[in-house]
C-alpha cells in the first residue's frame, strides 16, 4: 500500500508534469502563457516588440519577475500556450531534443498519433485487452495509480535526468512506485481505464515537456 502522503505527492508532482496535458486553459487572442525556460527577451523577439513595450503593457517593474503560468499582454495575434488550440489532424510542435534514448514498442498493434489537442505527441497503441504493456527504457517508476481523471490506470516511468514514458488506459498495474524495472519488462496491462476504446496511450516527455514519441520509437511494434 502507498501511504496517502506519499500518493498525494505524487499526485501532485504528476499534476506538474502532465500540466500540459488538459488542465491548462487557453489563452486568448493577444496574450500569452509563460512556460519554464522563458526569458522576457525571448517572449518580445517572438511577438516582435521590445522588453521595455512588454513590460509596460504588463506593469512590471523587473524584466526577470516573470513566474510559470502567468499571462502576458502580448502584440499580435500570435499566441503560445501548454495547450495547443485543438486540431482534427494537425501534429502540434515538438520541442528540440537530444537523440539520447533508444527505445521498445510498449506494447503490440496498430499505432496511431495522437490527433487532438494535448495528445498530439503521443501515440496511441490498439493492442488486445490484457495484453503486455512493457516498458520503454529502463528507469524508476515514479507514479502508479488513477490519480489523474483522464488517464486511468497510468505509469510513469523516469529513465534519466531529463527523459520520462507515460503510459496511460492500462487494466492493470504490474509495478509500484519506486520500482526499477529493466527495458521491455512488462509493467502493466493494456486496458481501456479512463478511455472508451482498449488501446495503451504512450508519451515520451524531456524536460518535463512532450516531444514527438515516433520520432524515437522504432520503425515497427512488431517484436
Amino acid at each position: 500500500m502507498i501511504r496517502p502522503y506519499g500518493r498525494s505527492f505524487a499526485v501532485l508532482v504528476l499534476a506538474a508534469l502532465l500540466a500540459s496535458c488538459g488542465t491548462t486553459k487557453p489563452v486568448g487572442q493577444g496574450q500569452y502563457r509563460v512556460v519554464k525556460g522563458d526569458t522576457l527577451t525571448q517572449i518580445a523577439r517572438q511577438h516582435g516588440q521590445t522588453v521595455d513595450s512588454l513590460m509596460r503593457s504588463n506593469n512590471l517593474k523587473d524584466s526577470n519577475s516573470i513566474r510559470v503560468g502567468q499571462v502576458l499582454n502580448v502584440k499580435g495575434g500570435a499566441t503560445a500556450t501548454a495547450t495547443p488550440a485543438p486540431a482534427a489532424s494537425t501534429k502540434g510542435p515538438s520541442i528540440a531534443a537530444p537523440r539520447s534514448i533508444d527505445l521498445v514498442w510498449p506494447a503490440e498493434g496498430s499505432s496511431t498519433r495522437g490527433t487532438l489537442a494535448p495528445n498530439t505527441q503521443g501515440v496511441y497503441i490498439a493492442a488486445v485487452a490484457g495484453s503486455p504493456v512493457k516498458a520503454a527504457a529502463a528507469g524508476k517508476v515514479m507514479y502508479a495509480g488513477n490519480g489523474l481523471r483522464g488517464y486511468g490506470n497510468m505509469l510513469i516511468v523516469n529513465h534519466d535526468a531529463d527523459f520520462l514514458s507515460v503510459y496511460a488506459h492500462n487494466q492493470t498495474l504490474l509495478v509500484k512506485e519506486g520500482a526499477q524495472v529493466r527495458q521491455g519488462e512488462t509493467i502493466a496491462t493494456v486496458g481501456s481505464s479512463g478511455s472508451n476504446a482498449v488501446n495503451l496511450y504512450f508519451e515520451l516527455r524531456y524536460g518535463g515537456k512532450a516531444v514527438d514519441a515516433l520520432r524515437y520509437l522504432p520503425k515497427s511494434s512488431s517484436r
